[in-house]
C-alpha cells in the first residue's frame, strides 16, 4: 500500500512563513505525498514548487469556522483554482446544519462544487467532533446531494479530530459514492492504518514525513 500517496502534507499554522511551505513542498516532492494542503495565500506558491510534478495543491475554503456567507466561499474557491488549487477542502456551516436548515448547507456545498465543476475536486469538512451520529449522517448525506467528491472529518483546529468511529461512520454513510479524509490528530503510521481500515481513502496529516518514516509526531492537526 502506497501510504504516502494517501497523505495531504498539510501546513495551516496562521503563523507559517515561505521557508516552511517550501520545506512542505519538497517533502512532498520527495515523499510523493498526494498534495500539499496549504492556506489560500500560500497557493500560488506552491503551485509554483510542484510544477511538473504529480502532487497537487490542496486548500482549505471557509477555513476554520465555516461561517463566510456561500458567495464568499465560491469565490475564494474560484481565486484558488485561478492560483492553481486542484483540491478544495470545504468547511459546512455547522450552525445551519445543527439548526436542522439542511436546505442551506445543501446548497452551500453546491456553491462550492459548482466552482469547482471540472477543475478541482471538492472534500467537504464535517467537523465531527462538534456534531451528533445523527447530524455528520446527514452532513455527509447532504454533501452526496451536493455532489462532493469527499466527506472530511476536521480542521485540526476545533476541539477534537479524527476518530475511527467516526470515519467507519461516514464511510458507512457514503458507501461508494465518496471518499473518505481522515484529519486531525493523525500523527502516526499505526493511527494511519487505523483509519485505513475503517473506511479512509485520505488523509490529513502535517505530520506526513513523520508517519512515513514510522515515527510519532506531537502534532495536533
Amino acid at each position: 500500500m502506497n501510504i504516502a500517496g494517501m497523505i495531504d502534507h498539510t501546513l495551516l499554522r496562521a503563523d507559517a512563513v515561505q521557508d516552511e511551505i517550501k520545506q512542505l513542498t519538497d517533502e512532498a516532492k520527495q515523499y510523493g505525498f498526494a498534495s500539499v494542503c496549504v492556506n489560500p495565500t500560500w497557493v500560488a506558491y506552491s503551485a509554483k514548487q510542484l510544477a511538473g510534478t504529480p502532487v497537487k495543491v490542496c486548500t482549505v475554503i471557509g477555513f476554520p469556522l465555516g461561517a463566510a456567507t456561500s458567495a464568499v466561499k465560491a469565490f475564494e474557491t474560484q481565486d484558488a483554482i485561478q492560483n492553481g488549487a486542484a483540491e478544495i477542502d470545504m468547511v459546512i456551516n455547522i450552525g445551519e446544519l445543527k439548526a436542522g436548515n439542511d436546505a442551506y448547507v445543501q446548497q452551500d456545498i453546491e456553491a462550492v462544487v459548482k466552482a469547482a465543476a471540472g477543475k478541482a475536486i471538492v472534500k467537504v469538512i464535517i467537523e465531527t467532533c462538534l456534531l451528533t451520529d445523527e447530524e455528520k449522517v446527514r452532513a455527509c448525506e447532504l454533501s452526496l446531494k451536493a455532489g462532493a467528491d469527499f466527506v472530511k472529518t476536521s480542521t485540526g483546529f476545533s476541539k477534537g479530530g479524527a476518530t475511527k468511529e467516526d470515519v467507519a461512520l461516514m464511510r458507512s454513510t457514503v458507501k461508494d459514492q465518496a471518499g473518505v479524509k481522515a484529519s486531525g490528530g493523525v500523527r502516526s503510521l499505526e493511527d494511519v492504518k487505523v483509519m485505513i481500515e475503517a473506511g479512509a481513502t485520505r488523509i490529513g496529516a502535517s505530520s506526513g514525513v513523520s508517519i512515513v518514516n514510522g515515527e510519532t509526531s506531537s502534532s495536533s492537526y
